[in-house]
């Protein structure tokens, strides 16, 4: 007999009873093979064969915190996008942003939005913060395998903790490691083939409690540094009218800035390089 058949309505019994809140596990019972994490591993490193993703930044503020990547992918010494985009609402109140092996990460990212909402939906509520931080862990743990062949997927995940204490930051950044280890950032965080020097970037223009405009520029800014000197970032590119994605996950939740806005910030930065080194 099928196990299409096995009950009257025609569905296997996973698909009757409550295994669990985990849309994760619910597709490791009725298809695994659908799990990234489940299918063969290859044998020899393909790193190079594959679109990458690179630089993603994230940066707490007064009211919440932002998350902002460049636009390039890359296969080996090559560019294969121009125009990816690598930072992704979670839910509401969060977003991630990928680093890795782009076909993967873009995939995980949309296992995980499902794996939120089907929480929701199952549970009535929403996962806290750490909650979510923790689902995100499991998911990359999973794909270990592949990551020791040159297919890792590094994210980062920040979000805008409703049940923060009164006087703490409501604005929360995790970071992982390929085994699916889960550190809370102060502040910001960096991940990427730009990492390095965004951070650095980032030391030097981020304080606690920045308002939203300045935030935004110290993101942007950072992109901008880390792209000066990592060939695998993109940087502002005014002639395809392409700039940084940025959102903004605040009380009212996560919105992605418009074009426009992070353009202005982009254009000022530049011409106020050019200006100082027309001085120099």
């Amino acid at each position: 007999m099928s196990e299409w058949s096995t009950g009257r309505s025609g569905f296997p019994p996973a698909y009757l009873d409550r295994v669990g809140s985990s849309f994760t596990d619910f597709l490791s019972v009725t298809a695994p093979d659908l799990l990234p994490g489940r299918r063969p591993v290859p044998q020899l490193p393909v790193h190079d064969l594959a679109p990458h993703g690179t630089t993603i930044v994230a940066a707490t503020y007064g009211g919440g915190v932002l998350m902002g990547g460049d636009r390039r992918a890359t296969m080996g010494n090559m560019i294969s996008s121009r125009d990816i985009e690598k930072v992704y609402p979670a839910d509401s109140y969060s977003v991630i942003g990928i680093a890795g092996a782009a076909g993967i990460a873009i995939e995980m990212v949309r296992l995980y939005q499902v794996e939120l909402e089907h929480y929701e939906k199952i549970e009535g509520l929403t996962l806290s913060l750490d909650g979510k931080a923790n689902r995100l862990a499991q998911m990359i743990r999973g794909n270990l395998g592949a990551a020791l062949q040159g297919l890792a997927v590094v994210p980062l995940f920040a979000g805008f903790d409703l049940d923060a204490a009164e006087g703490a930051s409501p604005g929360r950044i995790f970071s992982y490691d390929v085994t699916g280890g889960n550190y809370e950032e102060r502040g910001y965080a960096t991940v990427g083939s730009g990492s390095l020097f965004a951070r650095n970037s980032l030391k030097k223009t981020w304080r606690p409690g920045l308002a939203g405009d300045a935030a935004l520029r110290t993101v942007v800014e950072a992109l901008y540094d880390a792209a000066d000197d990592d060939s695998a970032t993109g940087g502002p590119d005014p002639v395809r009218r392409l700039y940084p994605i940025v959102y903004r996950v605040d009380a009212e939740g996560a919105v992605r800035l418009v074009d426009d806005e992070v353009a202005a910030v982009a254009r000022t930065i530049t011409d106020e390089r050019t200006a100082a080194e027309g001085q120099g």
